[in-house]
């Protein structure tokens, strides 16, 4: 039995799997995997592994393996070259090349572009400094254009800086031929690739690592600055954030800035951008510290710009001629705002941190900034129970960033009345401080003198409190911050003040001419007395009430444009207050009073918008062709430096606003929401029943 198997397995055949050849044992091999795959490409039907290959048939496969080896290796190095992945570029391009390419086999009625080594596709120019078009680029190019680039297509180095087209190239880019020939292995990297796009427009819809899948508008929406601010910015960062596995640093940057602009949680941004919550928090980390040593030094500081560039570059003419008038003195403005945060438990710092004025826990960085809104430099944050004037103090005794050699003699610190017990340092230092004036004990309104100086500041120091807006429109310092965040709050502040300096236009701009002849005027205006308020004091016009009737018409009063009424405010704020004004006083009838002796003087009461119990008298007087005096009875209506809003009301409203269909300005939303203290009467049921058998019965 033993004998007869033998014979039995001496007379079994092996042939070689691929010339079909008798093999000996001693020239009998086995199939391994990858020669397997080479087979089944050369042959019909699928290798099994019992397959055997003589020593001839061996050699071949071994060296078709060797020299396609060699060949990815080649193309491989090329693209290393010629641009940088990130990593899942990376393990895409090693997977592509450790698959076997198959030769052209499939010819597409799809325009392609020229495939020459020697020369740049796009502008036919020859070597020999052309680079090679990475796959990502060539389907993008693809969706865009709809050209085909064939593999291994080069072009000039300007065409692909950082490999990425241009605009320009993009537009230069035309095909060579109508059809393409392509092999198994593009028509399956394409294929990929558009899935990888569909996947992306259906689920991560934002994606930064492609510029081209965020228009400039949407990178607006969602980081605060275009997409050529977006680029610059992330040159201050790039070669310091590495790439990492699951984002690279564009994609970094793009997380901080949609954390500044847009206030999302870590688990809401992990969720837009599929990228873990843990990976989040660390690119908002890091690239925090590295804006902090490679860009905010350069644009948020006393010591990143001179007092020459903020005189001459940063300084509005009109401030000078309130204030300086000699060109060499720096103009200053200061205020504190508030960043609030949660409540902590550590109860040291609740105490310090709660805010009496605000009623609940805040930190208060002071913003000191240009007159055309630059912002200069973020001090603090300080804790709550620090008013204006101590936070100013203690800047000035311990000389933060190196504040006193940078300040000289005369220059001028514009404030608000919360600085008022620092403004002996100030004047102690050699420093001219603007605030506006206080009322006097007992006083219920500020004399005319004092009414015009604070317009005069008033003027000026808008500028801070627009600053302090542009701030809080990057919503992350708009939301109640947790307590983990107060050591970075400094950081966060001056990287989005140092952004606003560079990519963002000035807040406050002026015409030298123009600002002169303004400035001429609120000085001259601020030297004036109001003659119609003595006037309305001498006759007792405020007491008197029968002397006031109601006119039928207003035909001679003087017609005015909006031009002319900021000529006569000296601004635009009171303009803008001016019709919700009017829609409320004078929507339904006119509630104007004319004297009757003295036509050309009108008397109007008007509702303070803050407090419903509290109104004000004003008087105004004019000629046929302008307005000539007003005075009312509000804390700075004194004033003839501009007006107060009541009387720009009164003068929207006659001179312009009486003419137009409707006063709307803004919807009211009252009737959407119930009032407790509006209860209807009740209805007595006997008497509705009485009424109701009495119409019975006279039936």
């Amino acid at each position: 039995m033993g004998k007869e198997l033998f014979k039995h397995m001496r007379k079994r055949e092996y042939p070689c799997v691929c010339c079909k050849k008798r093999t000996n044992q001693r020239d009998r091999r086995t199939v391994t995997a990858a020669q397997r795959l080479v087979l089944q490409k050369w042959t019909v039907g699928d290798v099994s592994e019992d397959e055997v290959l003589c020593s001839l048939c061996r050699v071949k496969v071994h060296s078709h393996l060797k020299r396609r080896k060699s060949e990815q290796q080649n193309l491989e190095h090329e693209l290393r070259d010629t641009a940088p992945f990130s990593p899942p570029e990376r393990k895409q391009i090693n997977a592509r090349n450790a698959a076997i390419h198959s030769p052209p086999s499939v010819t597409l009625t799809v325009p392609s572009t020229s495939s020459s080594h020697s020369s740049c596709f796009i502008c036919r120019k020859p070597g020999p400094k052309l680079v090679v078009v990475s796959s990502n680029e060539r389907h993008s190019v693809f969706l865009q254009q709809g050209v085909l680039i064939p593999p291994g297509s080069r072009c000039c180095t300007r065409h692909l800086p950082n490999g990425r087209f241009t605009e320009e190239a993009l537009e230069k880019i035309s095909s060579f031929s109508e059809t393409s020939t392509l092999n198994r292995t593009s028509i399956v990297d394409m294929l990929m690739y558009l899935r990888e796009i569909a996947l992306l427009n259906g689920g991560k819809r934002i994606d930064f690592d492609d510029p081209n899948a965020l228009s400039d508008q949407e990178y607006v929406n969602l980081t605060g600055i275009n997409k050529v601010s977006f680029d610059d910015l992330l040159s201050a960062v790039d070669g310091k954030v590495k790439n990492t596995s699951t984002r690279s640093v564009r994609t970094s940057l793009g997380i901080f800035l949609l954390k500044m602009r847009c206030g999302l949680s870590n688990e809401m941004l992990s969720t837009l951008l599929n990228v873990s919550k843990s990976s989040i928090r660390r690119a908002i980390s890091v690239v925090r510290r590295t804006l902090m040593e490679t860009f905010v030094p350069n644009n948020v500081g006393f010591q990143h710009i001179s007092r020459e560039d903020v005189i001459n570059k940063h300084t509005r003419p009109l401030a000078e001629s309130l204030f300086g008038g000699t060109g060499t003195q720096a103009i200053l403005v200061l205020d504190g705002t508030y960043i609030y945060i949660q409540k902590s438990m550590n109860f040291a710092f609740q105490r310090k941190s709660y805010s009496m004025h605000k009623g609940r826990p805040l930190v208060k960085p002071m913003i000191v900034v240009t007159t055309s809104g630059y912002y200069l430099s973020v001090l603090g944050p300080y804790v709550a129970k620090n008013n204006d004037a101590a936070i100013l103090s203690h800047i000035m005794k311990t000389n933060k960033e190196d504040v006193l050699k940078w300040i000289e003699e005369r220059d001028v610190f514009v404030v608000d009345r919360g600085f008022r017990d620092s403004l002996t340092l100030l004047e102690d230092l050699g420093l001219v401080s603007a605030m506006p004036a206080f009322m006097k004990k007992g006083e219920k309104q500020m004399s005319t003198a004092d009414a015009n100086t604070s317009r005069l500041v008033t003027k000026i120091r808008w500028v801070v409190e627009s600053a302090n807006a542009r701030i809080k429109r990057w919503k992350f310092f708009d939301r109640v911050l947790p307590s983990s965040q107060v050591p970075f709050i400094s950081d966060f502040i001056k990287i989005v003040c140092g952004i606003s300096n560079k990519y963002f236009p000035p807040l406050s701009t002026g015409c030298t001419e123009e600002d002169s002849l303004v400035a001429a005027k609120m000085q001259y205006l601020s030297r004036q007395i109001n003659q119609l308020k003595e006037e309305v004091e001498e006759r007792k016009l405020d007491t008197r009430s029968a002397i006031w009737k109601h006119p039928d018409e207003l035909q001679d009063f003087p017609r005015l444009d909006e031009d002319q009424l900021r000529e006569l405010t000296c601004g635009t704020y009171q303009v803008k207050l001016a019709s919700s004004y009017a829609e409320e006083h004078f929507g339904n009838g006119c509630d104007i009073m004319v004297h009757k002796e003295d036509p050309s003087l009108i008397r109007v009461r008007i509702r303070s918008r803050h407090i419903s119990s509290k109104s004000y008298l004003l008087w105004i007087r004019y000629d046929e062709g302008s307005v000539i005096g007003w005075y009312c009875r509000c804390r700075a209506g004194a004033r003839v430096v501009g007006m107060c809003a009541h009387i720009a009301a009164v003068l929207w409203y006659i001179g312009l606003g009486r003419d137009m269909e409707s006063l709307r300005s803004v919807r009211d939303w009252s009737k959407f929401i119930d009032d407790a203290a509006v209860i209807p009467d009740a209805i007595d049921e006997s008497e509705s029943e009485d009424d109701s058998s009495e119409c019975l019965n006279e039936q």
